[in-house]
């Protein structure tokens, strides 16, 4: 299983970041070689189109990434118009990736999450009509819509839609409908593996072809000074570790994703997390396991050589989220490095 070829790289961006940052840190990916640049939508955040038009407008090559929508609080019909728009502006380099959402936040919306798996075949299934000029009649268990058809033809009828997934029954629904298959931060690789084989077992029984992209997000330090880059690793884990624990606490397949990293038990994640929580350090807290299962980090030539182990698994893409003061300074060394693989 395992995939040929060097790591592919691209840039995680996100609601969290000034529209102008945005652009600044595009505009770096592209010319450092970096495939695209994937858009979150982070929930009461900005709202990431703005950044990604002026992204399309401003680069040539990179794909410019949704990931990903969510249909409760934007509809099918809405994203078939918007995607669509946006694939015209960027010249047929949008990337579109669908995901029922982050459950807690959609109610604080007034909004009723309710049954994720039909909420994103129907909304693919929308779209894709949508996109391909149909006039699309379809009644779903969640989202319907009536008589709907763009009044522009869509530069991609057949525009590849990616989907979310992490629990047995999504991935089994991603080999069954999408073409492509999206991981979240804080899944290791042995959860990349576990889910790329559920998901071409899927799309086997479906008699379909296995989704071709497996893009997976990854939080990123890469430095000269490996002990620097390693540090500041530990500290983005530490920010990251205690909320994706507590999601664990509600959502069963997003622990199971966490306790896929072989070299860790459930006891070593509580300890941690109580560590944190408690405002240790975590330096002193996570060890290097948790480096090796959830973050990139190191020199560049570390990032690559690491990075391939998500290969090895699956990921054809890696979508990279930078810490530290100075990610375009990270993105060109990083940049420089492949240049050499």
């Amino acid at each position: 299983m395992a995939a040929a070829g060097p790591p592919k790289f691209s840039l995680r961006l996100h609601g969290g970041l000034d529209p102008h940052r945005c652009l600044e840190l595009a505009k770096a990916a592209e010319a450092s070689g970096f495939a695209g640049a994937w858009f979150a939508e982070n929930p009461f955040n900005r709202g990431v189109l703005p950044a990604a038009a002026a992204c399309a407008a401003a680069t040539g090559r990179i794909g410019i990434g949704m990931g990903v929508f969510n249909p409760y609080n934007r509809h099918p019909t809405l994203i078939a118009m918007e995607i669509g728009a946006l694939d015209e502006l960027a010249q047929g380099r949008a990337r579109l990736g669908i995901g029922s959402g982050i459950a807690t936040a959609t109610r604080r919306m007034g909004l009723q999450p309710d049954r994720p798996l039909a909420a994103v075949r129907d909304a693919i299934t929308i779209v894709r009509g949508m996109l391909a000029g149909d006039d699309v009649s379809y009644s779903g268990r969640m989202f319907s819509a009536r008589g709907v058809k763009l009044e522009y033809k869509a530069l991609r009828p057949d525009m590849p839609v990616l989907m979310a997934a992490r629990g047995d029954q999504v991935l089994a629904l991603c080999g069954e409908i999408a073409d492509g298959l999206m991981i979240s931060n804080m899944c290791p690789p042995q959860f990349t593996r576990h889910a790329v084989e559920a998901v071409r077992r899927s799309a086997q029984a479906a008699g379909r072809r296995p989704p071709a992209e497996i893009v997976q997000y990854v939080p990123c330090v890469a430095r000269p000074d490996r002990d620097e880059a390693r540090l500041l690793a530990k500290e983005t884990l530490g920010k990251l570790l205690p909320d994706y624990w507590s999601l664990g606490e509600r959502v069963a397949s997003a622990k199971s994703a966490l306790l896929r990293a072989q070299a860790l038990s459930e006891r070593d994640f509580a300890a941690a997390v109580a560590g944190l929580r408690a405002g240790k350090d975590p330096a002193e807290i996570l060890d290097d396991r948790f480096l090796a299962a959830f973050a990139i980090a190191g020199t560049a030539e570390d990032c690559v050589a690491q990075a391939r182990a998500y290969v090895e698994a699956g990921a054809t893409e890696l979508v990279l989220s930078f810490a530290g003061p100075d990610p375009e300074q990270d993105v060109r060394y990083l940049g420089d490095a492949l240049c050499n693989v």
